[in-house]
C-alpha cells in the first residue's frame, strides 16, 4: 500500500515502481550522451577519425547541429501526433530502437571514415533527442506541480548514475584493451557496442511499467502531418495566453546553448587545451557524473522549497562561475574544480528546467508543449556547440576563446529569466 509520503509526492494513481521505471529511461539514455557525445567518441573523432585536422572540431559541432535541427523540425510534429493518438510510449519505443541501433553501428567508424562517423552521429543523436522529448512529457502525469521539481530531480539523478555505469564499463574495457596494446581504433568502437547494449537493457523497465495515461486528442484537420502542424500553428498563434512559458522557452534557448556546448566539447577541451589523456578525461567525467547526480537529486527538493525561477537563476550563476574558472585554468586542479561545478549545475539546471515546463504547460497538450520545450533545447544545441566550433576554427584552435564565447549565453539566459511569474503562468496553463 502506498505511503502518505508517496501520495504527497505523486499523482493519486502513480506508484513508486512506475516513477522508478520512468527514471530508468534517464538512466538508460544517459549512457549515450556520456560516452558518445561527451567523454569518448567526441575526442576520438577529432584525434582518431579526423586525424586532428583543423576543421575536426567544427565538423563535430556541425554534425551535432544538423541532428538537432532535424529534431527542431520534427519535434512539434511528433509531440502533436503523440497527443492526437495517445502514443507517447509507442513513439518512445521507436526512438529507443533507432538510437540503440545507430550507436552500435558506430563500431564501423574507423580512422578516415569521417563521412560514415558523422552520418551515424547525426542519426543516433536524432533518435536520442526525440526520445528525450517524449520521456519528459510523462512527468506531469506522474506528479503534481508541487512535486514536479522533486520527481524531475529523481530522473536526472538516475540519469547521471546511468552515465556512470556506461562510462565505467567503457573505461574498464578500454583499460583492459590498452594493457594488451590495442589502439584506440579498436577499443573506442567496442565501447559503442557496450553503450548500445546497456541503453537497450536499462530501458526495459520503462516499457514494462510506465503507463500511457493520456487520452487521444482528435485533430481537426484531415491528414496526420497537416493536422499536427495545424495544431502547432494554433498553439503558436495563441502563445500570448502562455507568455511566461514563452519567455522561459526563450531563456531556455540561451542557457541550454551553453550547456550543450559544455556537453559536446568537454572531452575535446580537456584533450586539446588541458592535455588530458583518455583515461584522465574519462576519470574526470566519471567523478563529474557523481557530482551531477547528487546535484540533480538534492536540487529537486531545493527548487520545490525556494521556487522554480529562483532555482534556475541560482544554477545560471553557477554556470557563469564555472566558465570563468575553466577559461582561465592553467593546471589540472582548477579544471577539476570547474568541471565539478559544471556537474552540480548541470544536474540541477536540467531538473529545474524540465519541471518549469511541466508547471506552465496545459495539461491536455503536454506532449505538444514538451515538444516546444524540446524545440527550444534543440535550437540551443544547434548554435551552442557550433559557436564553439566556429570560434576554434576561425581563431586557430583557441579553445579558451571558444569557452568564453559560449559562456555569454548563460549571462543572456539569466537576464531573460527576470519577469517570469510561475503562478500567473500556471493559471494560464490550466485555463488553456
Amino acid at each position: 500500500m502506498a505511503s502518505s509520503t508517496e501520495h504527497r509526492t505523486l499523482a493519486p494513481d502513480v506508484s513508486l515502481r512506475e516513477v522508478w521505471a520512468w527514471s530508468m529511461y534517464d538512466f538508460a539514455n544517459s549512457g549515450y550522451t556520456t560516452v558518445v557525445i561527451t567523454a569518448v567518441f567526441s575526442a576520438y573523432f577529432v584525434a582518431g577519425v579526423a586525424g586532428k585536422a583543423e576543421w575536426a572540431t567544427f565538423a563535430w559541432t556541425a554534425a551535432l547541429s544538423l541532428s538537432y535541427a532535424a529534431i527542431v523540425v520534427s519535434g512539434p510534429l511528433v509531440g502533436a501526433w503523440a497527443d492526437a493518438h495517445a502514443a507517447k510510449k509507442r513513439l518512445l519505443l521507436a526512438s529507443t530502437v533507432g538510437c540503440v541501433a545507430f550507436t552500435a553501428l558506430l563500431w564501423f567508424a574507423a580512422p578516415g571514415a569521417v563521412a560514415l562517423a558523422l552520418a551515424l552521429l547525426i542519426a543516433s543523436n536524432f533518435f536520442y533527442g526525440t526520445g528525450e522529448n517524449l520521456i519528459a512529457a510523462f512527468l506531469p502525469e506522474l506528479a503534481d506541480s508541487r512535486a514536479m521539481g522533486r520527481v524531475s530531480g529523481w530522473g536526472w539523478s538516475f540519469g547521471y548514475l546511468g552515465g556512470i555505469v556506461s562510462l565505467g564499463a567503457s573505461l574498464a574495457y578500454i583499460t583492459w584493451a590498452q594493457k594488451l596494446g590495442r589502439p584506440a581504433s579498436d577499443y573506442v568502437p567496442a565501447s559503442m557496442l557496450i553503450t548500445a547494449a546497456l541503453f537497450a537493457l536499462a530501458s526495459v523497465p520503462t516499457f514494462l511499467y510506465l503507463r500511457e495515461r493520456a487520452l487521444p486528442q482528435p485533430l481537426p484537420v484531415a491528414g496526420a502531418a497537416r493536422a499536427a502542424w495545424a495544431r502547432v500553428n494554433e498553439t503558436l498563434r495563441h502563445a500570448h495566453q502562455y507568455r511566461d512559458l514563452r519567455r522561459f522557452l526563450l531563456c531556455t534557448v540561451f542557457y541550454q546553448a551553453g550547456i550543450a556546448a559544455v556537453i559536446a566539447l568537454a572531452a575535446i577541451y580537456a584533450q586539446e587545451e588541458m592535455k588530458f589523456t583518455t583515461q584522465q578525461t574519462i576519470t574526470l567525467i566519471l567523478v563529474v557524473n557523481f557530482t551531477a547526480a547528487a546535484g540533480a537529486f538534492a536540487f529537486g527538493y531545493l527548487q520545490d522549497a525556494i521556487g522554480h525561477v529562483r532555482a534556475v537563476a541560482l544554477t545560471l550563476v553557477g554556470w557563469i562561475v564555472m566558465i570563468a574558472i575553466a577559461g582561465t585554468a592553467t593546471g589540472a586542479p582548477a579544471f577539476w574544480l570547474a568541471a565539478n561545478i559544471a556537474g552540480l549545475c548541470m544536474g540541477s539546471s536540467q531538473a529545474a528546467g524540465r519541471a518549469v515546463v511541466g508547471v506552465l504547460s496545459p495539461p491536455a497538450r503536454l506532449a505538444e508543449f514538451f515538444g516546444l520545450w524540446g524545440l527550444a533545447v534543440k535550437t540551443a544545441s544547434i548554435f551552442g556547440p557550433l559557436t564553439y566550433g566556429l570560434v576554434t576554427w576561425i581563431f586557430a584552435g583557441n579553445h579558451r576563446l571558444g569557452i568564453f564565447a559560449v559562456g555569454s549565453y548563460f549571462v543572456i539566459g539569466l537576464v531573460l529569466l527576470a519577469g517570469i511569474d510561475v503562478e500567473r503562468g500556471r493559471k494560464a496553463a490550466l485555463l488553456g
